[in-house]
C-alpha cells in the first residue's frame, strides 16, 4: 500500500487538533466515494468541473512511465456501475504520484478538470493502493460508432475491444508521434466523388468523426523505434494504407482532438494492401508515358555541394538517396516519356536538376529544353524522353501569359513521336496552384465546399490550358493532346469540370472510376483521405489510341517515415515521393 502524504497517525492527530473534517482517505479503501459515472455525467463535459472528489476504481492502464501521459486510467469496477449507456465509468488521473499498478483497486482524491475535452482528475492529493482486483470487462464496439453517435463520449477512458478489423487510412504521424489513423473502410476525398458544396463538406465532417487513432501510450516526439507494426517499422516490415488491423483492445482515450486507442495488447497487422509489382507493358504499346510529382527534387549546386537547398534534400547524401529512389520508381516500368512536377527551376544546363535526373535514368535519356521560360517559381515542370525510342517534333513552348504570367508555373508543351511511328502526341505538363491557404484572398479563400483554397485560380488556369491547347496548329503528325501533371484538384472539382467540358477525359478514371464504396486507384493521400491530384487527360482524338491507364501505388500508401530522409535503402522505389506515378499506354 502506498501513501503520498504524511504518516496516517500524524495526519489524523493534526486534523483533530485543527478542528478540521477528516478527508475521505481516512475512511480507507471501500469507504463511500463519488461514483466515477457521476463525475463524468451524461454530457460532453463533467458537471463537477472544479470540485474536489474521492473516487475508487480499477487501474486499467498506467501511463506514468518515461515519455507517458503522466497519469493512469481508472475505471469503476463492474459491480459498481450505474448501467447507464450515456455515462462513462472511467477517468484519467493526471498525477506523478506513484503507487498502484494495473489490475489493482485504487483510491484517489483530486480535482475534476476538463483538459482539452478529456475529463480527468488533477491536483491529486493521494493515491492509495487497495490491492489486486479484477479488471473491468472491455466493452465491445464497432466503427462507425454505435447508435448513430458522432463520438463515443460515453466510453471515454474505458476499456474497449474493437469487434472487427479496422483499415489503416493514414500513417503521416507514425514516425512523429507513434500514431496510425484507422477507420472501418477507406475514406475517399469527398470532392473525388461528389461535386463541391454542402454535401461534400458534410461528408468530410462525417468521415472525421468516424476514425480511431491507434496510439502508443506515449506523448513523445519521434519514438525510437517507430512502434507500428510491432516490433518496429522498417523497409521490410511496413504498414501501408489499406492494410487492416485486428486484436484492437485497450483504453479509449481522447487527446489532441482525436479519439484514440491506447492498446493493452499488441494488435495484429494484416498485409491487405501488398506492395504492387510494376505494371506489365502490353506488346501492342508503342508509347508509355509516366507522370510523377517528384516532391521537390533539388540538386544543390549540381556539383555535389550547395546543401541544404530551399526545398528537398538537406544534404548531398540525402539527395543521392532521393535520386536513386526516383530513378528506380521512374525506370522500373520501362517508360518512353516521363512528365514531372516539383523539380528545381534552375535551367537546362548540365548542372541543373533536370539534367541530374536524366543522368540518373541512364545514357539514353534526354530532357526537353524548356527551362529558360519556366517562370520565377522555385519549381517547374519538365519532360524527359528516351532518345533511342522517341524523337521531339518541333520546338518546345511554355504558356507564360495570362494567369501564368505572374507567380504561376508556366506549363510546358512538346510533341513527342515514337521513332517507328508517323504520329506523335502533343504533351502539355502543368502544375496548378496548391490548396494551401497562405496569401489566399477574395474568391481564392476556402469556400467551405470541399475544394480548399485557390480553387478560383485553378479554375482560371484550367480555362487557360484549354485555350492554349486549342491554339496549336497540327501538321497531320499529331494524334492528339495529352494534358498530364499535378492539377491539385480532385475529380469533381471546378477545374476538372472545365477540362472535361472541353473534351479532355481523365484516362485513369475511365479505367478505374471512383465511388464512395470503391476507389481502386488514386495518386495522393491527405489527412487520411484518398483521391487523385495527378491526371492524364486525353483529347477526343487521342482517347481511341489509349491501351490502358493506371496508378502505381508505390508512394502515397507508404509511411513518410520510409522516405529518403529517414531510410538509407538506396535502390527500391518505395516512398520515392508523396504522389503515386501515373502510367499511360498508347498504341499509335
Amino acid at each position: 500500500m502506498t501513501y503520498n502524504t504524511p504518516p496516517l497517525t500524524s495526519l489524523l492527530v493534526a486534523i483533530v487538533l485543527a478542528g478540521m473534517t477528516i478527508p475521505a482517505m481516512a475512511d480507507g479503501c471501500g469507504a463511500p466515494a463519488t461514483p466515477i459515472h457521476q463525475v463524468q455525467g451524461s454530457g460532453d463535459r463533467s458537471p463537477m468541473v472544479g470540485e474536489e472528489v474521492t473516487v475508487e476504481g480499477i487501474l486499467t492502464l498506467d501511463s506514468r512511465h518515461t515519455g507517458g501521459f503522466r497519469g493512469f486510467y481508472l475505471q469503476q469496477a463492474d459491480g459498481d456501475t450505474d448501467n447507464n449507456p450515456l455515462t462513462s465509468e472511467a477517468l484519467f488521473i493526471h498525477t506523478g504520484h506513484r503507487g498502484g499498478q494495473p489490475g489493482h483497486r485504487i483510491r484517489v482524491r483530486g480535482r475534476v478538470k476538463e483538459f482539452h475535452n478529456l475529463t480527468e482528475l488533477t491536483d491529486v492529493r493521494y493515491v492509495q493502493d487497495c490491492g489486486p482486483s479484477r479488471l473491468p470487462e472491455a466493452v465491445t464496439v464497432d466503427l462507425p460508432w454505435p447508435d448513430g453517435q458522432s463520438s463515443p463520449e460515453a466510453l471515454e477512458n474505458m476499456r474497449v475491444r474493437i469487434r472487427s478489423p479496422l483499415t489503416v487510412i493514414d500513417s503521416y504521424h507514425l514516425a512523429r508521434y507513434g500514431e496510425l489513423t484507422l477507420a472501418a473502410a477507406p475514406q475517399p476525398v469527398p470532392t473525388e466523388i461528389l461535386p463541391p458544396g454542402r454535401e461534400a463538406y458534410r461528408l468530410e465532417q462525417q468521415q472525421q468523426q468516424q476514425r480511431l487513432v491507434l496510439d502508443d501510450n506515449h506523448g513523445v516526439r519521434h519514438p525510437d523505434p517507430v512502434p507500428w507494426p510491432a516490433p518496429a517499422l522498417s523497409m521490410t516490415n511496413t504498414v501501408r494504407t489499406g492494410d487492416t488491423v485486428s486484436g484492437l483492445e485497450g483504453v479509449l482515450d481522447f487527446r489532441f482532438g482525436a479519439w484514440r486507442l491506447q492498446p493493452s495488447t499488441t494488435p495484429e497487422f494484416h498485409n491487405s494492401a501488398p506492395r504492387p509489382t510494376p505494371p506489365p507493358r502490353d506488346p501492342d504499346v508503342t508509347l508509355r508515358v509516366i507522370t510523377l510529382n517528384l516532391e521537390n527534387y533539388f540538386n544543390g549546386n549540381g556539383r555535389g555541394g550547395g546543401f541544404p537547398t530551399a526545398r528537398g534534400a538537406a544534404t548531398a547524401e540525402e539527395f543521392q538517396r532521393q535520386t536513386r529512389r526516383l530513378a528506380a520508381a521512374l525506370s522500373t516500368p520501362d517508360p518512353d516519356v516521363i512528365a514531372v512536377a516539383e523539380i528545381e527551376n534552375d535551367g537546362d544546363g548540365e548542372h541543373g536538376a533536370v539534367a541530374s535526373l536524366a543522368r540518373a535514368l541512364g545514357p539514353e535519356w534526354r530532357h526537353v529544353r524548356g527551362g529558360e521560360s519556366a517562370g520565377s517559381d522555385a519549381i517547374r515542370t519538365a519532360l524527359l524522353y528516351r532518345r533511342d525510342r522517341v524523337a521531339t517534333v518541333g520546338a518546345p513552348s511554355r504558356l507564360t501569359s495570362g494567369v501564368f504570367a505572374r507567380r504561376g508555373r508556366p506549363p510546358l508543351a512538346q510533341i513527342l513521336r515514337p521513332l517507328d511511328r508517323p504520329h506523335g502526341i502533343r504533351i502539355i505538363v502543368p502544375h496548378l496552384k496548391s490548396k494551401a491557404c497562405r496569401d489566399a484572398t477574395g474568391a481564392d479563400r476556402d469556400q467551405q465546399d470541399g475544394q480548399g483554397c485557390f480553387s478560383h485560380s485553378r479554375e482560371r488556369a484550367a480555362r487557360a490550358l484549354v485555350d492554349w491547347a486549342g491554339s496549336f496548329t497540327d501538321n497531320g503528325m499529331v494524334a492528339g493532346t495529352l494534358i498530364t501533371g499535378d492539377l491539385n484538384s480532385y475529380a469533381r472539382e471546378a477545374p476538372m469540370a472545365v477540362l472535361q467540358a472541353a473534351g479532355f477525359s481523365s484516362l485513369m478514371h475511365r479505367f478505374y472510376p471512383c465511388s464512395a464504396d470503391h476507389c481502386p486507384q488514386t495518386t495522393y493521400r491527405y489527412k487520411g483521405r484518398k483521391g487523385s491530384l495527378d491526371y492524364a487527360l486525353a483529347s477526343d482524338t487521342l482517347v481511341p489510341r489509349v491501351v490502358h491507364a493506371q496508378a502505381w501505388a508505390i508512394n502515397a500508401e507508404e509511411p513518410a517515415a520510409l522516405g529518403y530522409r529517414h531510410q538509407s535503402t538506396a535502390s527500391e522505389p518505395w516512398r520515392a515521393s508523396d504522389h503515386n506515378p501515373l502510367i499511360v499506354d498508347f498504341a499509335l
